[in-house]
């Protein structure tokens, strides 16, 4: 599930603005090492059933983690993991608590990044 209504896609920032922004309102940097490319996500726990929000960047200047590499956001995701197969975000039906609570945490990180 995209969610293109919260109009963060392609604004570009400082890594070090995304990752402060991001980390405050509990989404992680979950340890990828790409230089070029990052996600941060949020997972969120329904019974067995796991669900990733996921905020997804790519590098347009400098190299992921500094501080000072430029970063353009992408549109944000929410996905369904199913083990071990991955996550998948097309053709899911999502309960509406995590579609609510993937709201409130993008319209936090919006505020976050305007402030």
């Amino acid at each position: 599930m995209k969610f293109d209504h919260i109009e963060i896609a392609d604004k570009e920032l400082r890594f070090e603005t995304l990752r402060h922004a991001a980390e405050s309102i509990g989404l992680v940097h979950a340890g990828q090492w790409d230089y070029q490319r990052v996600t941060f996500d949020y997972k969120m726990v329904i019974k067995d059933d796991v669900y990733y929000l996921r905020v997804p960047a790519y590098a347009v200047e400098g190299e992921i983690p500094h501080d000072d590499a430029i970063v353009k956001l992408m549109t944000p995701i929410l996905g369904k993991h199913y083990y071990p197969h991955g996550v998948e975000y097309e053709g899911e039906t999502f309960p509406k608590a995590i579609v609510d609570k993937s709201n409130k945490k993008l319209e936090l990180l919006k505020t976050n990044l305007e402030a």
